[in-house]
Parts: structure tokens; sequence; C-alpha cells
């Protein structure tokens, strides 16, 4: 049997790309998934694939930004489905404008309350139950841009998801000899609609060599299901072929560059 089977695991941005696929893959292993995301229409879509396959889905739309919507979907899940057993963060968002020179501030604080603040909100949130119970699992997406910074990303993105790096360290310093495990993934380039939001929005033949939302699940998925005797801290995944990305700096060089 799974080490995942009946076990209640949230995920967020569960709409689509990795999140959606992350998902799917927890749900194939027994696991009773928990979908969130801003929007209920893709989360339904989702949870129609997941139940078709056999599976178990609950849909709870909910904004990760905002911590109040935080505390009441956790308070909710618990409620209905039972305490979270493994939080699986995925939601992220991205600014178009990836020079700090021309950077709003208003592009900053939306980025990072996504990205960091809302993996914070949510882990405080879920880690009540998991302490009380001496088992938990953490795990975040964060990117490679936390330890390879630059235009491609972005300051606030890469500023972000190296923020959720050291808190998921933090984590495991604290309360590993508690039961808590934390782990950090750090794709590079995955092929998900996030990319659309790029200053150069690849075309076909870049996306055709980079990751998949499915190989990202697949890790995520490996420190989900190793026994509670072990943790992942930290994954790296890449595509195998790196691409020129000349082009792209450039244009993140530019955006939002007064005319």
């Amino acid at each position: 049997m799974s080490t995942l089977e009946k076990k209640v695991c949230l995920v967020t941005g569960a709409g689509s790309g990795i999140g959606a696929a992350t998902a799917v893959a927890l749900a194939a292993e027994g696991a009773v998934t928990v979908l969130v995301g801003r929007r209920r229409a893709p989360l339904e879509e989702v949870a129609a694939t997941i139940s078709a396959a056999g599976g178990t889905a609950h849909v709870e739309p909910a904004a990760i930004d905002d911590p109040a919507q935080v505390a009441t979907l956790v308070d909710g899940v618990r409620e209905r489905v039972g305490p979270v057993d493994v939080l699986v963060n995925v939601a992220g968002a991205s600014s178009k404008i990836r020079n700090a020179r021309w950077m709003p501030d208003e592009d900053w604080d939306a980025v990072v309350r996504v990205n960091l603040s809302g993996v914070f909100a949510l882990t405080r949130a879920v880690l009540p139950d998991m302490l009380d119970r001496g088992a938990g699992t953490v795990i975040t997406v964060s990117s490679v841009a936390a330890v390879r910074p630059g235009l491609l990303s972005g300051p606030a993105y890469g500023a972000a998801k190296a923020g959720v790096v050291n808190f998921m360290g933090y984590l495991n310093a604290t309360y590993r000899n508690e039961g808590i495990r934390a782990t950090s993934i750090l794709p590079g380039e995955v092929d998900t609609p996030i990319l659309d939001n790029r200053p150069l929005p690849p075309g076909e033949a870049e996306r055709a060599t980079m990751l998949r939302a499915e190989d990202v699940a697949a890790a995520v998925l490996l420190a989900a299901s190793l026994p509670q005797r072990a943790v992942v801290e930290e994954l790296l995944i890449n595509p195998t072929h790196l691409r020129d990305l000349t082009a792209d700096v450039e244009a993140g060089r530019r955006s939002g560059a007064p005319a």
C-alpha cells in the first residue's frame, strides 16, 4: 500500500500546470487531494480528471495571498476532510517587468505576497495539526531562480523563491525532531502558463526542450511518498537541454523602460 493512501494532501495552484499535475499524481497514489486556486472552474476540471481515474478530490477556491482566506480555508478543510498531512505549495506569480530599475512597488508586492507570504501563511495554518500528530510534510515548488537570479526571472520572483527555500530550511531546523519534513523543489524552465507573462514568451520550439509539469510533479511525489524517516531537503531539476537565453535576458533588461 502507498504511504500516501488516505493522506490529506493540499495542493495550491492546482488549476493548471505543476499544481494540476501534482494533484493528479498524488491522487493516483491514493491520497485525498484538496485542490486550491483562485478560480473554481479550472479546479473542477482537475477534480473531474482525478475522479474519472478513481481518485478523490475536493475543490476549495481561495486566494493564498490573503491570510484571512488561508485561515478559513484550512479550518474548513479540517472540518470537511480532515487535518492536512501534506501541504504542497505550488501557486506562483511573476511580473511582466523584470528590470529592478523599472519595477513598480505594486509588482514587487504582488509577487512576494503569492510566492513567499502565501507559503508562510499556509504553513503556519497547517503546522499546529502536524505538530499535534507528530508528523507532516511541507513541499514548496521554488525555482532555480532562487540560486541563479537574474533578468530572466526578475528581482521579486527570484528573491521570493530564495526566501521560501530559506523558510523550508527553517522548518527542518526547527521542527524535524517533532516529525515535520520540509522540501524545496527548484525547477529550471517548465512549460507552463506562467511563461506567457515573460517579456519575451518562448515559442513552441523553445518550450519543446523544457521540463513538463509532470516532471516536477514526479519530484514532488518522491518527496511526499518517502517513509517518514527520510526527508528530501532540496531537489534541483533542470532540462537536459540548456537553450540560449540571450534574447530572453535582453528582453528582460528592456521591459518596463520608459518609451
